[in-house]
């Protein structure tokens, strides 16, 4: 494969944080002698996309397979992609700098619908066609994969295979089906075709959309082209879960990363089934690690990066079975240490004092809890069973630990919602804070901080609400007015995410093909990295849907 690391360097001397550039991390991995060549790419800058779980885990699935090896690529910054075009560079891999171009497949988790336009400028700055049905045998093929593949129709013009589900033995198989159909000299229609019938993959080029009216009739979206096309597509399960190690070798950045230190997956699945929550929709069943297998893959794990902090991560830490046992024994492995170990999502019917104890260790930041909704009435509607004596609980707990920081996730705009649920926000939250205040110490009162944090709902496709409707960003604004006039209280921050931007999550979660001509509008006019605020295009996205 073609070396660009001359030019690259190059360029290096003119951009903002080279270091994302760099190949040749500690962990990372470089296979001669493999056959078969992977690209692994992120839709977004590299300090978030090496901060992704599913990528460190995709990777080395693939590496484990003898003759294949998987790279990783990310998507540049502004700077280094206007940079890239105007020197007609194409994206190329960390590794070993080779044009991603250049391999035989390539993976792009969709980690958000936010990402949509970046897959786009990755594929144009690779020099790969944007539309799938514009590319040949000599091209590629373009893998779609992680949480907003569960409804992959609005990206399904840009994507030639969709592996639906958990990927840890999913992809290496989809990998060797590619690999056998190359191997034997198969065309770009039949690799698709071979593909189609593995287990979790879908090949939209395989069906046609039809109209509303014939949708209706028909009881689906999908016409199958050919018979073997299957008509129900079931996701990918890693039934081995429980019993593979928690420690995935992993890549230790030379830039300062999002959520930089090691995280140790304790817990897939949540039974909890709130009505909202795609991904306790999606990640169904729950599966535990034991207790034996997390504690010595933290102990590996710390041992071999380097980290002072390792994050337990789940949908539900505090509902793992042995979250005490664990603790118990991380807590006294690392005693005066300097290690922080931290619990990413916490219920608030299972953070008691004890836990909250287990949970301080040596640095304290802010704890995060999520009622959801302001009043009980609401919180039973979208089924999240907590109460308000159980959030009460968690706050007096966690300042008696220690904590002086605590954030309130809410969302705005959930079914049936009224201005008396808004209004409850307020009412809670200032509750809590007298709670709080009332278990502090009296020369530390000053120190407490309580910030309200406030989504607009978002219907998701595989979830209850999916066919809920969505409050207009005019609304938002209302509500969001209201709840702060109703918060009295100095010591508490209310923030608030932009409604535009939810509004494209919605359009994209439960849209069809239809919303890629959208996406590609709004791309050729200039909308990439929307996710950033500083960086998203609003005008692009509106003009686009005139």
């Amino acid at each position: 494969m073609t070396d660009l690391w001359p030019r690259v360097e190059e360029l290096l001397r003119t951009v903002e944080r080279p270091s994302r550039y760099l190949n040749h991390e500690w962990g990372s991995v470089k296979k001669e002698d493999a056959d078969f060549h992977f690209c692994m790419v992120y839709p977004d800058t590299y300090e978030l996309g090496q901060a992704n779980q599913a990528v460190r885990i995709l990777v080395n699935a693939v590496n484990a397979q003898p003759g294949m090896e998987a790279q990783r690529a990310f998507v540049p910054a502004v700077d280094m992609c206007d940079a890239m075009r105007a020197q007609k560079l194409p994206l190329f891999s960390l590794e070993s700098c080779a044009p991603v171009s250049e391999f035989d497949a390539i993976g792009i988790t969709l980690p958000h619908e936010l990402a949509a336009t970046n897959v786009l400028e990755l594929l144009d700055l690779a020099g790969i066609a944007v539309r799938a049905s514009e590319r040949g045998d000599a091209d590629p093929i373009i893998i779609g994969g992680g949480p907003c593949s569960y409804n992959p129709e609005p990206y399904a013009l840009f994507f030639d295979v969709f592996s639906i589900g958990e990927g840890e033995t999913a992809l290496p198989l989809l990998l060797q089906r590619i690999r056998e159909c190359r191997d034997a000299g198969a065309q770009r229609k039949e690799i698709l075709i071979s593909l189609s019938q593995l287990p979790g993959v879908y090949v939209p080029s395989l069906y046609a959309w039809r109209t509303f009216k014939e949708a209706q009739e028909a009881g689906s979206w999908l016409d199958p082209l050919i018979p073997e096309a299957p008509l129900t597509i079931t996701k990918n399960l890693f039934s081995g879960f429980s019993e593979s190690s928690g420690w995935e070798p992993c890549v230790v950045s030379f830039a300062e990363v999002v959520h930089d230190r090691l995280n140790v997956e304790i817990l897939r699945g949540c039974a909890r089934g709130c009505r909202f929550c795609q991904a306790g929709m999606m990640y169904r069943p729950v599966r535990e690690r034991g207790v034996r297998n997390v504690a010595e893959s933290v102990k590996r794990g710390l041992a071999e990066t380097g980290y002072d902090e390792v994050s337990l991560t789940s949908l539900s830490t505090t509902d793992h079975s042995g979250i005490r046992e664990i603790l118990t024994e991380l807590n006294e492995a690392y005693e005066g240490k300097g290690i922080r170990i931290s619990i990413p999502s916490q219920r608030l019917d299972s953070f008691g004092v004890d836990m909250a104890h287990l949970v301080a260790g040596q640095k304290k930041g802010g704890l995060t809890f999520a009622p959801e909704a302001g009043t009980q009435r609401l919180r039973d509607v979208i089924n999240k069973n907590v109460t308000e004596d159980d959030l009460f609980n968690a706050v007096e707990a966690a300042i008696a630990a220690g904590w002086r920081r605590c954030k309130l996730y809410f969302m705005i705009g959930l079914p049936t919602e009224t201005d008396d649920d808004i209004k409850g926000i307020a009412r809670l939250s200032q509750q809590v804070l007298d709670r709080a205040r009332a278990v502090c110490p009296p020369d530390q009162k000053g120190s407490l901080k309580l910030t309200v944090s406030c989504a607009l709902f978002v219907p998701k496709a595989q979830t209850p609400f999916q066919w809920e409707g969505q409050i207009s960003p005019e609304e938002a604004r209302r509500r969001v007015d209201l709840l702060r006039r109703s918060v009295k209280y100095r010591a508490i921050d209310v923030h608030w995410h932009d409604p535009l931007t939810s509004q494209i999550e919605a359009v994209m979660s439960r849209g069809g093909r239809e919303c890629g001509l959208w996406v590609e509008a709004a791309w050729k006019r200039g909308a990439r990295f929307d996710a950033w605020t500083e960086l998203f295009n609003k005008d692009a996205w509106e003009d686009a849907a005139e």
